[in-house]
C-alpha cells in the first residue's frame, strides 16, 4: 500500500471514531446520563477526553434527538475497541438505570 492510501485509511478511522464518541455522548444525553461521568466510570485514570468535550458541543437536547438503542451503541463501541466503556454502558442498560 502506498502512503496516501494508509493516510486515507487512518483519516477515515479517526472520523469514524469521532462519530462513535458523538453517538456515545448523545446516547448518554438521551438517557439523562452525564457522558463525562459515564466515561470516567470506564476510564477512571484517564485525563479529560478532548474528543468527548468536542462531541458534547455537537449534541442536541434529547427531545430533538433520534432514538439510539443500546444494542447499536454497544456494537459501535465494540467496533472501536472500547470494551471498558461498552461494559459500563451494558451495566446501565441491564440494570435499567436508564430514564
Amino acid at each position: 500500500m502506498d502512503r496516501s492510501h494508509d493516510e486515507e485509511v487512518i483519516r477515515k478511522y479517526q472520523e469514524g471514531e469521532k462519530m462513535m464518541i458523538l453517538l456515545f455522548a448523545q446516547w448518554c444525553i438521551n438517557h439523562d446520563l452525564d457522558p463525562v461521568a459515564v466515561y470516567k466510570e470506564a476510564y477512571p485514570y484517564q485525563k479529560e477526553n478532548e474528543e468527548l468535550a468536542d462531541a458534547l458541543e455537537l449534541t442536541v437536547p434529547k427531545k430533538e434527538s433520534d432514538h439510539i438503542d443500546g444494542e447499536t451503541m454497544l456494537e459501535v463501541l465494540s467496533m472501536y475497541g472500547n470494551d471498558d466503556l461498552g461494559f459500563v454502558v451494558s451495566e446501565y442498560i441491564s440494570s435499567k438505570k436508564l430514564k
